[in-house]
């Protein structure tokens, strides 16, 4: 009985290496076809092939297992299968480390991005005015910054909402910028924009809203302006990975990845801000990371924290909202500072940051 038992587990152990190197075998014809399929364009996952593969495997199905038993063990290996095409997939992204080990260093007006040290992007949510733009960015060139941001195209939740002053809000942006040395960050929504806004923008934006509006994202890659990328609200990382990718793949490499907060069920602060997606797009990506505090979290007393907690992780820099007087700004008066706690909040930034990095805040 026990030289019976031996013997019909020997013949299963030889099975089960059989089935190893069969399972393998496919496996490898897989990534072949994933890779024909990258090549054309089509998408990976075929239902149709799927169905037709799983009828004829029950229709020549004799038992012992039946045919449902059949189904579920070939449709994880076919899951398994297409999941190791999605990983061949990501492994050829250009905006990974294993395309370009070495860190990504964005040159703007000067600023070095992505260079070690921590940078800023700092401004008003909305232009609303010479003066108003003036005076922000007064302070934040007192304060050592360069970057300035602020929304000329405004895509609102509610249509009724200020649009922002479009072209003239660019124009005023420039102005303030060359009279003070500075650069300007704003948001381009339409790819129609993108041409005409080159000629007063150093960086252009694509917002959350934006993150997977592909002809935005190929036009902006066309150009030569570096691109901030904010995270879209719901995305995925790999999403947001991918949204780069569009971006980069139409040979601009200049990007760089904001994290803004992502929606879950918490209603204590206007987003959630996925702090651990920086070191993971630090690890995976080689492109520089921010991190915009003032959208994740929607609160001016808890934008300090946030930033601070943003560097302590490795971010390169740190966007928020400045304006002379929230309280009637035409956009997001809640969240944004007024020019007394913007400075307040730079200093204790500078004093965080070198205390815990030993490095000059930018």
């Amino acid at each position: 009985m026990t030289n019976e038992l031996e013997q019909l587990r020997q013949q299963l152990d030889g099975i089960n290496e059989q089935l190893l190197d069969l399972i393998n075998q496919r496996a490898e014809i897989a990534q072949e076809i994933g890779k024909v399929k990258n090549k054309q364009s089509i998408n990976r996952f075929d239902p149709v092939r799927e169905r037709k593969m799983l009828d004829e495997l029950t229709g020549k199905n004799e038992g012992p297992f039946e045919n449902s038993t059949i189904e579920h063990i070939f449709k994880e290996i076919f899951k398994a299968s297409l999941e190791l095409q999605e990983d061949d997939h990501r492994k050829a992204l250009l905006v990974s480390r294993k395309k370009k080990p070495d860190n990504t260093v964005i040159d703007i007006k000067g600023e070095k991005v992505g260079d070690g040290n921590v940078h800023h992007v700092m401004g008003p949510c909305a232009v609303e005015s010479y003066e108003q733009v003036k005076e922000v960015a007064q302070a934040v060139k007192n304060k050592g910054g360069k970057l300035l941001r602020g929304g000329a195209f405004k895509p609102r939740t509610s249509p009724y909402d200020f649009q922002g002053l479009g072209l003239e809000g660019l124009q005023i942006l420039k102005k303030v910028a060359d009279e003070l040395d500075m650069a300007v960050v704003s948001e381009i929504v339409n790819p129609a924009d993108i041409e005409k806004a080159a000629d007063y923008l150093d960086v252009i934006q694509i917002g959350a809203r934006n993150m997977q509006n592909f002809e935005l994202l190929k036009a902006a890659g066309e150009g030569t302006k570096p691109v901030l990328l904010k995270r879209g609200m719901s995305a995925t990382i790999s999403e947001f990975l991918n949204a780069a990718e569009y971006i980069i793949s139409k040979g601009n490499g200049n990007i760089i990845l904001c994290e803004r907060g992502i929606r879950t069920y918490e209603k204590a602060t206007r987003n959630t801000l996925d702090i651990s997606a920086v070191p993971i797009l630090k690890q995976e990506t080689h492109l520089p990371v921010m991190v915009d505090v003032t959208h994740s979290t929607g609160r001016r007393d808890l934008l300090l924290p946030a930033a601070r907690a943003a560097l302590a992780i490795g971010a390169d820099g740190v966007m928020a909202e400045v304006h002379p007087d929230p309280a009637v700004a035409l956009s997001d008066s809640a969240q944004q500072m007024d020019i007394p706690t913007f400075e307040q909040f730079m200093d204790e930034l500078k004093s965080f940051s070198a205390r815990t990095h030993g490095e000059p805040v930018l």
